[in-house]
């Protein structure tokens, strides 16, 4: 497949309600679907935005927020955005309300079957799928200290709110002597082709060693399983020249717009 052709299914099947499946709330402002999630958690996005212009995008970004504003239990809103939309005037119009843009992420895809490979890892270190709250909580408090943010038990809640739905998503991890230095988790989008690898974490005295490629391909072996022949993720800097050289494809980027109250 073409970078066009993974594109337009990437619109096609997964900027739809298949985007947010964990979503508690779900309203429309003309193209624009205002999300609710749990943990007071606003999410803002849209397949396209019908080729308004920027006058309407403004309005469009002003009611959303508004929105938002009402509910005193939404404490913070992400506004995704994509580099291939025609949205004119919506960076301004973001940023004069309140809005600050966050880092630029690669939207990669490919086929699962390319990211599925064996990988020699480094002695004392094993993969294995977690589904126990201690090994998520361990698992969450990892990856938010690689993120430099502080250890959360919103965080860690909300990943075991999504786990006690059993819908598919799969959480795995790399340990090595009982510590946890690598992870991520698998989405299986219902009704598409798709898998999408999320939370790829790794300390940074274990990058550069195989670790997080590994986590990938059990992620990826695991897709095959449950018949998703693609892969997409949202890619920083550090993880995507590992996508880009199993095969993955960077076909936009987006940037998330964050509120806060």
């Amino acid at each position: 497949m073409t970078t066009s052709r993974f594109l337009a299914a990437y619109d096609q099947q997964l900027r739809t309600d298949a985007e947010t499946p964990s979503a508690v709330a779900v309203e429309r402002l003309g193209p624009v679907r205002l999300v609710t999630f749990g943990g007071g958690r606003g999410f803002v996005t849209y397949q396209d935005l019908a080729g308004a212009g920027a006058d309407t995008v403004a309005r469009w970004v002003a009611e959303a927020l508004a929105f938002y504003r009402g509910d005193p239990a939404i404490v913070r809103v992400e506004w995704k955005t994509r580099a291939h939309d025609h949205a004119p005037g919506l960076h301004e119009a973001l940023l004069e309300i309140g809005f600050e843009p966050d880092e630029t992420e690669s939207v990669m895809i490919g086929p699962a079957s390319a990211l599925s490979v064996k990988v020699d890892l480094p002695p004392g270190v094993s993969l294995r799928r977690v589904t126990e709250e201690p090994d998520i909580r361990a698992m969450s408090a990892m990856q938010d200290e690689v993120f430099g943010s502080s250890a959360s038990d919103g965080n860690a809640e909300a990943i075991l709110r999504r786990a006690a739905l059993d819908d598919g998503m799969e959480l795995w991890v790399a340990e090595h002597q009982g510590l946890i230095v690598s992870a991520g988790r698998l989405e299986p989008v219902p009704n598409t082709d798709f898998a999408g690898i999320w939370g790829g974490a790794t300390r940074e005295e274990w990058r550069g060693r195989g670790v997080y490629r590994a986590v990938t391909a059990a992620r990826a072996r695991a897709a095959l399983a449950r018949g998703k022949t693609l892969i997409h993720s949202d890619s920083t800097d550090y993880s995507r020249p590992i996508l880009e050289r199993s095969g993955l494809l960077r076909v936009s980027t987006t940037t998330p717009y964050r509120w806060r109250r």
